[in-house]
């Protein structure tokens, strides 16, 4: 089942039924990375990952430190959708398929600065 994105007007479907949402934290600079599935058209997050600590990055109950990367799986049920906020007052998400990362607002040309994007799986 493909991934379909939008932002107001804006839409764009990608062919994958795994990717990972990446982006780096507004204070700290810290490197996030969510793995996500399409599961019975839902959105599955099943493993997450954070380059380092911080103020308000505390490392959930079960974490792991492998080579400096703390891994965990979050309790998340699964999402109809996931909104993310696009500003610029913080960097913005990358896409990453297949190991191949790219920001969202390379996959939605023309997001203007400030907008909710919104990921789901495709009907």
């Amino acid at each position: 089942m493909p991934l379909c994105l939008a932002a107001g007007a804006l839409a764009a479907t990608l062919a994958t039924g795994t990717f990972t949402l990446a982006w780096t934290h507004s204070i700290e600079k810290v490197r996030w990375e969510e793995d996500w599935r399409i599961v019975d058209a839902r959105l599955l997050l099943v493993a997450a990952r954070i380059r380092g600590t911080g103020a308000g990055m505390e490392m959930p109950a079960g974490a792991v430190l492998r080579d400096g990367v703390w891994h965990y799986r979050p309790d998340l049920p699964p999402q109809t959708r996931v909104l993310l906020a696009h500003s610029p007052h913080a960097a913005g998400h990358a896409l990453c398929i297949d190991g191949h990362c790219r920001p969202l607002a390379d996959v939605l040309p023309g997001l203007p600065e400030t907008a909710t994007i919104s990921l789901a799986a495709c009907p």
